[in-house]
C-alpha cells in the first residue's frame, strides 16, 4: 500500500507493530469527540477513532438479580443499582456526568458484604460474541480501530471496578487482607476464561486493565499481583499473533522497570511530563522495545495553539523516532478547548514531517 493510500486505521496498525508510516498517528477515544464538522475535518486529515465499546464476549450472572432506581436531586441524575443474591444484597450509587459518571458508592460497605461479593464474582459466566464486533468494525470502515479488553487486572478490579473502591481497599488490605486475596483469586480464575476468547477473536489488540496508581499499589505488589497476569495473557495473545497493552496513565517512574520486564507490546495512555513524573525521553529510554501510544499531556490543553503545536513537536523529537509512536486523547479535554487543542496536535504531527522528512521515508 502506497503512503498516499494509507487509511487512519492502517497508520495505527503499522505503528502498533513498531513501524512508522507517513506521519505519527493521532487517535481519540470514541466517547471524547462528538460527531460534528470539526470532527469530520479531523477524520479527513487522518484522525483515527478508537472504538472500545463493542466487546468480543458477553458476561452473565444468572443467579444475580439486578434492578435500578433512577432519581433526580435538582439537576443531578443518580442511579442506585441493586445486586440481589441468595446470600444477600449490595448496591452501588452513580451520578451521571456527561459521557462518564461519578461513582459515589461501590458494592462494599462493611466486611459483612464479602460473602455477597464472592458470590457475584463466582457467578460470572462468559459467552463468545464475535458477530457484533465484526459487523461494527465493517460498518465503521477505515476511520477507526477497534480494541478489545480483558477487563481490569484481578487486584485492580477491587480498586477501580464497582466491587470495593480505592479507600475501602486500602483499609481492607491492612485489616482483612485474607478476604481481599480470596476475591483476588476468584477474579484470577475468571480472567483466565477470558484470555482465549479475546485471543481467538477478530481483534488485533486488547488492553488489560490500567489506571494503576503506584502510590496505592507500590512496586512490590505490582510485581507480585500485576506483572504475572500481564505475561500470562500476553502468552495466549502472542500465540494467536495478537498484541496486548495496558492503560498506564498515572505516575509511572516507580513501576517503569517492572513494566519494561513484562511481555506487553504497547504502553497505552502513557501521559508524559508535565502531567506525570516521566518525560517522553525517559519513557523511550526505559521502554525501548515497547510501542508508546501516549495520551497528550492533559495540562497542556489550555495552552495557546502555537504552544500545543510546539509541545507536539517536542514530544516526537524526544521519542527520537516515529517508529512505534502514537499520540492519542484518552482523558477529558475541556469542552471549549478540544477543537483547537486537537487540531493543533494534528498540525504538530504534520509539521514534524515537513521539518524531518528523512524520518518518514
Amino acid at each position: 500500500m502506497g503512503k498516499s493510500a494509507l487509511t487512519p486505521r492502517r497508520r495505527v496498525e503499522i505503528a502498533m507493530r513498531g513501524g512508522h508510516s507517513d506521519k505519527v498517528p493521532f487517535t481519540m477515544y470514541e466517547c471524547m469527540i462528538p460527531q460534528c464538522d470539526i470532527e469530520r475535518q479531523m477524520r479527513n486529515r487522518g484522525l483515527c477513532i478508537v472504538q472500545r465499546r463493542v466487546p468480543v464476549y458477553k458476561m452473565h450472572r444468572p443467579n444475580v438479580k439486578v434492578t435500578q432506581r433512577v432519581y433526580w436531586e435538582g439537576d443531578k441524575q443518580f442511579t442506585r443499582t441493586y445486586y440481589e443474591t441468595p446470600v444477600g444484597t449490595v448496591s452501588t450509587l452513580d451520578e451521571a456526568a456527561g459521557f462518564t459518571s461519578w461513582h459515589h458508592e461501590k458494592m462494599f460497605k462493611t466486611p459483612d458484604d464479602y460473602q455477597v461479593l464472592m458470590f457475584i464474582v463466582k457467578d460470572e459466566q462468559y459467552e463468545v460474541d464475535y458477530t457484533n464486533f465484526t459487523q461494527a468494525e465493517k460498518d465503521f470502515g477505515e476511520d477507526a480501530i477497534f480494541r478489545a479488553s480483558f477487563g481490569l487486572e484481578p487486584l485492580q478490579a477491587l480498586i477501580s471496578g464497582n466491587l470495593i473502591g480505592m479507600q475501602d481497599y486500602c483499609i481492607q488490605w491492612m485489616e482483612n487482607r485474607d478476604e481481599i486475596l480470596k476475591l483476588y483469586d476468584a477474579i484470577v480464575e475468571n480472567r483466565r476464561k477470558i484470555y482465549p476468547i479475546v485471543a481467538e477473536s477478530p481483534v488485533s489488540h486488547a488492553n488489560y486493565g490500567g489506571n494503576v496508581v503506584p502510590e496505592i499499589i507500590g512496586l512490590e505488589n505490582f510485581r507480585k499481583y500485576y506483572v504475572p497476569h500481564y505475561n500470562e495473557a500476553a502468552e495466549v495473545m502472542h500465540r494467536h499473533g495478537k498484541l496486548i497493552g495496558v492503560h498506564f496513565d498515572a505516575n509511572c517512574k516507580l513501576l517503569s522497570e517492572a513494566i519494561a520486564g513484562t511481555d506487553l507490546d504497547y504502553i497505552e495512555a502513557f501521559t508524559p511530563w508535565p502531567t506525570t513524573d516521566m518525560t517522553m525521553a525517559e519513557a523511550r529510554a526505559v521502554w525501548p522495545n515497547k510501542v508508546l501510544w501516549i495520551n497528550f499531556p492533559c495540562s497542556l490543553h489550555l495552552s495557546p495553539h502555537e504552544e500545543i503545536v510546539q509541545a507536539t513537536l517536542d514530544l516526537i523529537d524526544q521519542a527520537r523516532t516515529p517508529d512505534g509512536l502514537l499520540i492519542g486523547i484518552t482523558d477529558d479535554v475541556p469542552e471549549d478547548r478540544w477543537r483547537d487543542s486537537c487540531t493543533a496536535i494534528m498540525d504538530g504531527c504534520d509539521l514534524h514531517v515537513q521539518l524531518h522528512p528523512g524520518l518518514y521515508r
